[in-house]
């Protein structure tokens, strides 16, 4: 009998100590859950605030947006974002970022493919040299690159046009390396197979590259144009005539630079909410793509 109880409690003792761990390990999983949680709700909240103050500002009046006490407005000017469609040429600038975005992104994404392509797939002398070359570029600081490209767009009679705009901005740095390191992951031995069967490489690449790594190509696609259509400083510089205006600078020149609302806040601040629109919905529906390829995900299975 004493020999029975021994075993019996021999046989508790382990479920006892196995019971208290899943306790422990239960605890620890809840404390670190709930750590993370309020970390990342922090680091949302500031993330988010310039925005929430960006919206509350377009809705408050000029008195109001000065009163440093008042943060939330006593009465929505929901007038000024209409006056901002109704009374300024936001929509042309708006529709100019657009355009030059779009037509600036897909000339980087074919010179860029090109690009990648030949540096992973082709043989030839100097070929990491090239590379070397092409990210020691990526170094230098963009404004070293205004006097130059502005002297070459001058002789070429491009400045105040949207040809100069698109062709000065028409090779991406970033997306060659981006792209690079996706076609990488492909195996050669599928390129080799593709060309025994007669593909040509402009074929490889468009037809079998490009989509086992489409998400490179979004996040890429994704964050250029979101650059090129906040960029400033060098569009400043080769264009004069408010006609060709993008987003950023007439957001500047029709709104703060004493112009027809001289530096009327609450349309400042309805303008530059209504300019993101366009970014929040492209991000939208590009979302799951641009997480993998931030994620180190190219797009390809198997």
């Amino acid at each position: 009998m004493e020999s029975q109880k021994i075993a019996l409690t021999s046989n508790r003792l382990p479920k006892e100590k196995s019971g208290h761990l899943a306790v422990k390990t239960k605890v620890f999983r809840g404390i670190s859950f709930a750590g993370k949680t309020i970390v990342l709700a922090a680091v949302s909240i500031f993330t988010v605030f310039p925005f929430i103050w960006m919206i509350l500002s377009a809705l408050k009046t000029k008195a109001e947006i000065m009163d440093v006490a008042a943060f939330f407005p006593s009465d929505p000017q929901w007038g000024n974002f209409v006056n901002v469609f109704t009374e300024s040429p936001l929509i042309r600038y708006i529709g100019n970022s657009l355009f030059v975005s779009a037509v600036t992104l897909l000339i980087q994404i074919v010179t860029g493919a090109m690009i990648a392509y030949a540096i992973v797939f082709l043989e030839f002398k100097g070929k990491n040299l090239l590379f070397t070359i092409i990210m020691g570029t990526y170094m230098l600081p963009s404004a070293a690159t205004y006097v130059p490209s502005y002297i070459i767009l001058a002789n070429m009679g491009l400045l105040n046009t949207y040809t100069g705009l698109i062709i000065s901005n028409a090779v991406s740095i970033f997306g060659i390396f981006l792209l690079r390191q996706a076609f990488m992951q492909v195996p050669k031995g599928l390129v080799e197979a593709a060309r025994i069967d007669g593909a040509s490489h402009w074929q490889i690449l468009w037809r079998i590259i490009t989509p086992m790594t489409k998400s490179s190509f979004i996040t890429f696609g994704l964050m250029n144009f979101i650059a090129c259509y906040n960029n400033y400083m060098w569009p400043s510089l080769i264009t004069d005539d408010p006609e060709l205006s993008l987003v950023s600078q007439g957001l500047r020149r029709f709104f703060i630079e004493g112009g027809a609302y001289g530096t009327n806040w609450p349309l400042v601040m309805a303008g530059s909410a209504l300019i993101i629109v366009p970014l929040l919905v492209l991000f939208g529906f590009t979302q799951k793509w641009f997480i993998n390829g931030i994620g180190g995900d190219t797009g390809m299975k198997g």
